[in-house]
């Protein structure tokens, strides 16, 4: 077992998800609430990563992320490290390539929000913050539950990207997935086998987690 690679996955997956949460909220309240030229391409483009091979997408964020492009060449002035082939490279990308699964279980979650609770929280004298942080966020939390744990199982298992943002440093980006390949290249079947019986229930037992809060969730809700 490639517990070094372990350690990297999981701290990449935390990490993807702490950013996600912010922006996944805020994408999703803006698609949920505003009508906007420009809409539906937004959110195609949001959705993009789940129809992309992932070594297409890892390709053109290689591109955009090396140090000869204008976003890879700004952080080298301001940094004087590159984006590529590092940690810091892997974080963004997955935090591009997982954004469809956070993004969209909270679309939903606040779209099945009627227009009038708003509408009788503003007429209660509370501001549109405050509507949106006792009112919408509470109504909308199983929906972001569901993408957390979607979006840290999906980066968890990422490969394609991985393997073309990052490479194999051992330490910096060297995961679980890219580690459990080269055991099986290398024949190291037992290893193989024990890094995929822990991808295995770490991510079945990450949906039961989202299964099991929804539906106490939905049993409270019509008590």
């Amino acid at each position: 077992m490639d517990w070094q690679a372990f350690e990297v996955s999981i701290k990449l997956a935390l990490l993807t998800c702490a950013s996600l949460l912010p922006i996944g909220l805020a994408l999703a309240y803006l698609l949920a609430n505003s009508r906007f030229v420009g809409r539906e391409v937004l959110e195609a483009a949001i959705t993009l990563p789940l129809v992309l091979p992932p070594t297409v997408l890892g390709y053109f964020l290689l591109v955009g992320l090396d140090s000869n492009s204008f976003f890879g060449g700004l952080f080298v002035s301001l940094t004087g490290h590159t984006l590529a082939f590092s940690f810091t490279g892997l974080w963004f990308a997955s935090i591009i390539y997982s954004l469809p699964f956070a993004v969209q279980p909270m679309l939903r979650a606040m779209e099945t929000i009627e227009p009038e609770i708003r509408e009788a929280a503003w007429c209660s004298g509370l501001s549109k913050w405050k509507t949106f942080f006792k009112i919408e966020l509470p109504l909308a939390w199983p929906g972001i539950i569901t993408a957390m744990v979607l979006s840290f199982s999906h980066t968890l298992g990422e490969f394609g990207v991985v393997l073309m943002i990052g490479g194999n440093i051992a330490g910096e980006t060297r995961t679980l997935s890219i580690a459990l390949y080269d055991s099986v290249l290398a024949f190291e079947s037992e290893q193989a086998k024990s890094m995929s019986l822990i991808l295995l229930t770490i991510a079945l037992v990450s949906i039961t987690i989202v299964f099991i809060f929804n539906r106490s969730r939905s049993r409270v809700v019509r008590l």
